[in-house]
């Protein structure tokens, strides 16, 4: 499959920098004004005239975002639609760097918005070549530009975004529902081309907000996204969508073999262990009639143990059935119109919300989260501070129940480890003289078979459950999330100016450890220094 072309290209269009300014041409291009109004006021140059390479003052003014000198030139007689020999306007300039304050007088005078090249490139298409986010927003937006417009190819915007990788134009073109599926003249969508190149969070972005279809479709040449990339030797690209594409088979063989829509729960089967373990406690530890007499110290213990054994329970049951934090769909800035369109001018409207960052658009729910939230492919909606997805409580952990969960681990790692406290205890002064033949172990596996299965199950909870403590303490004392820590090189936010990993959230260990135990979340507007906006997802 051969690789598309960008006609583009900014360096070709940008004299050298010890270029001496001779011409309208030169001043444009560098933005000196005095030397221009001096060509044009006292020199009589024109400006609607194009240079040899066929480019005009407004294409240079355009391209390298000077505002005041398009006014001038267009003011001066400069065509807003005069085209190069490519026949792109300076609008088309103007998206390779995303002056978005050029292309506002450019089209406030005139200028055609969906003009196309030769190649029937428009502006959005540009942009979408160049990964200039808030260009294509802008334009859409305001000026409604067609933002799924196919060119003489059949590429769309979201085509070229997917091809170079720019995971932030991705989400923008498909909350706006831009057409996943549409197919260029190779028959390829948009996952075809990021799989060419091996873009796996491009990959990522769209086949999460897309469906099974999308993994399915072959192009010409009879390849489907997943054996293109494997072709092109892209082997992590090829292994991911392997793993959703086999997801996605699962999911519906679950429905078919349960005729549920949901997705299958392995809460009730933690529940059932936890009884049978507390059962087992009960009958093979404490009132086992072949160990010896319960003192009252060992029976308090041991019933200390079966009610916080009980009380997680309770707490495996509150976290499972309880809201993690869901983002509602309906309303606010995810309930957009054709009257008021949320993303006009979104960096002005809630700061507590909007933080300039692309990755905040949910392509599948159609909202704007918090930046510290992220769409769940298995419950398909987004949750308020994720933290991860826990297929044992059925549920996502969030900002609604992170507490709960957190209070169910350490019930469940305070139980399991004084529960196995007391059987060891029972255990050992039960064992009587052994003969010289027989070993404790052969003893206690042939005498206390029950105890001993108890154990088992016992200590392998108790080492999940610590283990599972142990990193939510961790993670709460630093005010992160399980999804930050693994994905943190995805999140600007988590970076220094040198790099380096640095949490905003992070208030020290006292401030976010007492926010957490008393309000159960910590409050994302205080942060301890302003975030860097977030370069991808």
């Amino acid at each position: 499959m051969a690789s598309p072309e960008i006609e583009v290209d900014s360096d070709s269009k940008t004299p050298k920098n010890e270029a001496h300014i001779f011409d309208v041409f030169s001043a444009c291009a560098y933005g000196d004004f005095p030397k221009l109004r001096k060509f044009v006021e006292e020199n009589c140059a024109s400006l609607s005239k194009p240079d040899g390479n066929g480019y005009y003052a407004l294409h240079w003014a355009s391209l390298n975002n000077f505002p005041d000198i398009v006014q001038y030139v267009i003011e001066h007689g400069g065509d807003v639609n005069a085209v190069d020999n490519s026949q792109q306007t300076a609008l088309h300039w103007s998206a390779v760097r995303g002056a978005v304050s050029v292309a506002d007088i450019l089209l406030q005078n005139g200028a055609r918005v969906e003009a196309a090249d030769i190649n029937g490139y428009r502006a959005v298409h540009v942009a979408a070549q160049y990964g200039q986010t808030a260009f294509i927003n802008h334009l859409v937006a305001k000026y409604h530009a067609d933002f799924d417009a196919p060119d003489r190819d059949g590429r769309s915007p979201l085509h070229w975004a997917a091809y170079k990788g720019f995971a932030d134009t991705i989400r923008l073109l498909l909350f706006r529902d831009a057409c996943q599926g549409r197919t260029d003249k190779e028959g390829c969508t948009p996952l075809h081309w990021a799989a060419l190149r091996g873009n796996v969070e491009a990959c990522a972005v769209l086949v999460h907000a897309g469906t099974k279809q999308e993994l399915m479709v072959k192009d010409n040449a009879g390849f489907t996204p997943v054996e293109l990339a494997s072709d092109k030797g892209h082997r992590h690209v090829a292994s991911f969508l392997s793993n959703i594409q086999r997801a996605h088979s699962k999911r519906w063989r679950d429905k078919v073999c349960s005729g549920k829509t949901g997705n299958s729960s392995c809460a009730p089967v933690l529940f059932c262990i936890a009884i049978i373990v507390i059962i087992l406690f009960i009958n093979t530890v404490l009132v086992a009639p072949n160990l010896t007499k319960v003192t009252a110290v060992v029976g308090l213990w041991g019933w200390i143990c079966v009610s916080l054994a009980v009380c997680s329970l309770i707490m495996l049951y509150r976290c499972s059935s309880k809201d993690p934090g869901y983002i509602k769909k309906s309303g606010g800035l995810g309930n957009h119109t054709d009257a008021e369109d949320p993303l006009l001018n979104i960096n002005l409207n809630n700061s507590s919300i909007w933080t300039g960052n692309w990755s905040q658009l949910c392509p599948t729910c159609k909202i704007i989260r918090p930046v510290r939230s992220k769409h769940c492919p298995t419950c398909k909606r987004c949750v308020e501070q994720f933290d991860h997805h826990c297929p044992w409580i059925s549920n996502c952990v969030g900002k609604k129940n992170k507490w709960d969960f957190f209070v169910f681990i350490c019930l469940g790692a305070l139980s399991t480890f004084i529960g196995a406290i007391v059987a060891v205890q029972r255990i050992w002064t039960a064992l009587p003289t052994l003969r010289a033949e027989e070993t404790w172990i052969q003893y206690v596996v042939v005498q206390h078979s029950g105890v001993v299965a108890f154990l088992v199950m016992d200590i392998i909870l108790l080492m999940a459950s610590v283990t599972l403590t142990t990193a939510q303490s961790s993670q709460i004392a630093r005010n992160i999330t399980t999804n930050e820590l693994a994905n943190f090189i995805r999140y600007g936010y988590l970076h220094a100016p040198d790099g380096r990993f640095r949490n905003p959230y992070n208030h020290g260990c006292r401030k976010n450890c007492a926010d957490f135990l008393i309000y159960g979340y910590t409050d994302d507007e205080e942060i301890a220094w302003p975030p860097l906006q977030q370069v991808s997802t």
